[in-house]
């Protein structure tokens, strides 16, 4: 525990498949490989049910090569594909974010740290009057914003980071990720080299490095010798085991 909140760090996006779940993933792998006791969590999670292979939950465990249970790492699991909030009312629950920080415990209570994959971006609808920032908060964690390489980037990621600010969210820094883009839109996007700089720039926020596209499959040890190869992992490493967030 962190002050009262989870320690570690929430995995939080620009959009809805930025590719939030394989970076998490690909942290969680290195941060274990390394002797960390780090657990991965998903508070809520909506487009699937447990047991298609396809969740986050699943794709977390899979790629991170922890052995557990999907339904211990997602505590809230829906079909339809939509905003926390809507899904869980169609099922007739009424998520609060107490609720989800009691769900958390118990794998807060079981490893050192947890990285946590929110679910799309900081605004998104979770709960009875809160939106994704507002768990993140009561978390007392601070956030990584993961954001494609591309063209747009630099709006979102501000946006993003100026919500995150609002709540007095720590920010550790921001990872772009190749993956979340088609390479030939990459390759043809001539925006891409520039991204990170103006981001620092404008934002004053650390960009950690670009995670590459991977083909084929997702192995624990593919991803963490992306993120190896690929980020800035100290300040990573920082935040999850020991709270600190560089200036």
């Amino acid at each position: 525990m962190n002050g009262g909140g989870y320690r570690g760090l929430f995995v939080t996006g620009t959009d809805t498949g930025i590719g939030k779940t394989v970076v998490t993933a690909a942290l969680a792998a290195l941060l274990r490989a390394e002797g960390a006791d780090v657990g991965v969590w998903k508070p809520v999670q909506t487009g699937g049910l447990v047991g298609s292979g396809g969740t986050d939950a699943e794709r977390l465990l899979r790629y991170a090569g922890i052995d557990g249970r999907p339904d211990s790492v997602a505590s809230f699991t829906y079909e339809p594909p939509l905003a926390p909030l809507l899904a869980a009312e169609r099922a007739g629950d009424a998520l609060g974010v107490q609720t989800l920080l009691d769900a958390g415990r118990p794998l807060a209570d079981r490893c050192a740290a947890l990285l946590v994959e929110g679910a799309g971006g900081v605004a998104v609808p979770l709960a009875e009057s809160a939106v994704v920032a507002d768990l993140i908060a009561a978390l007392r964690m601070p956030a990584l914003i993961v954001a494609r390489s591309g063209l747009g980037t630099i709006n979102h990621v501000l946006l993003t980071a100026a919500y995150l600010r609002q709540r007095r969210i720590p920010i550790v820094g921001v990872v772009l990720n190749d993956g979340a883009s088609a390479p030939d839109q990459l390759r043809e996007d001539p925006s891409v080299d520039d991204n990170a700089a103006l981001i620092e720039r404008f934002g004053g926020i650390p960009v950690l490095g670009r995670f590459p596209g991977l083909a084929g499959e997702l192995t624990a040890r593919r991803l963490t010798d992306a993120a190896r190869t690929s980020l800035v992992l100290d300040p990573i490493r920082k935040a999850v085991l020991h709270g600190v967030i560089e200036p």
